[in-house]
């Protein structure tokens, strides 16, 4: 009985000890040997592999994919006129030589992305405190400030032993005092462009009603010129049937002056004259054939 337990004691520790011996690194990984904590061996290609146990040997596992460096917050930077705008960006990276990452780094390989974004804010810092406000919030020039951004990681990113693939600017704001002002200086600007429309209107609106005052009064002169005009034709024909009819017949001539003399004397109920009845006025009043 205590031979069984022993081979299968035996046999436990060899499982053991060969399940702690043999690792898989697969395509999307590096393994790193490390030999009683000092770095012995990096392998890069997958396959299977033999090692001493724990805790003469032990590996770590680096993802060799690409990876994503995302600020969960906007960070705070000045633009050259000492303007504050927050800017959040992500970075686009992978591990590429992965003994110099484990240097760099150390063995906890977690940290690669935090020394990453230190690089990133002093990059971003650089950037952007020697460019204008303009230059940084217009879109085209954005991606110029990334560019340059990437370029700059270049260097401090193959000190890590990775690669910068690419460099976005997400977001780009102001804080709340830089907010304000923007918003009272578009205000003003806006208020200013509706007083210039509202004085052009005005403008316009007194020369278009000068032109139709002017259009009225040359319209009013012209039907007045031509109404005198008329009126002069027909008195003059007026005029000459009279006289050709008066010529014809004077004692109607003098009829009709009568006439018109009585209606002009008399034209309310209550006008009076103090007149002789015998008066050559009222000759017409006295019947038929008076006048002769």
């Amino acid at each position: 009985m205590s031979r069984l337990l022993a081979s299968l004691l035996g046999a436990a520790i060899a499982v053991a000890l060969v399940s702690s011996s043999v690792f898989v690194v697969d395509q999307h990984r590096y393994a790193v040997v490390y030999a009683l904590g000092e770095l012995r061996e990096v392998i890069q290609e997958p396959g299977l592999n033999v090692k001493a146990p724990p805790p003469f040997q032990n590996v770590v596992f680096l993802d060799k994919r690409l990876q994503t460096l995302d600020t969960p917050d906007g960070e705070r930077y000045l633009t050259a006129e000492k303007k504050d705008l927050l800017v959040d960006a992500f970075v686009k990276w992978r591990i590429v030589n992965p003994r110099q990452y484990v240097i760099a780094i150390g063995s906890n390989a977690d940290r690669g992305g935090e020394r990453l974004n230190q690089l990133v804010r002093n990059a971003l810092t650089a950037e952007i405190g020697k460019r204008n406000l303009a230059d940084v919030l217009t879109g085209g020039k954005r991606t110029d400030v990334a560019n340059a951004v990437r370029a700059d990681l270049a260097s401090g990113a193959k000190d890590l032993g990775v690669e910068v693939v690419d460099v976005h600017l997400k977001r780009i704001d102001f804080i709340d005092q830089v907010n304000n002002a923007v918003y009272e200086r578009m205000k003003a600007d806006r208020v200013r462009v509706a007083n210039e429309l509202r004085a052009t209107g005005v403008a316009e609106a007194e020369t278009i009603r000068a032109d139709a005052e002017r259009q009225r009064s040359v319209i009013v002169a012209d039907a007045q010129r031509d109404a005198e005009t008329i009126k002069g034709e027909g008195d003059a024909q007026a005029s000459q049937i009279y006289a050709q009819s008066f010529g014809k017949n004077p004692e109607f001539y003098r009829f009709y002056r009568s006439m018109e003399a009585y209606k002009a004397t008399f034209k309310g109920r209550n006008d009076v004259i103090v007149i002789d009845s015998n008066s050559e006025f009222f000759k017409y009043f006295k019947g038929p054939g008076a006048g002769k």
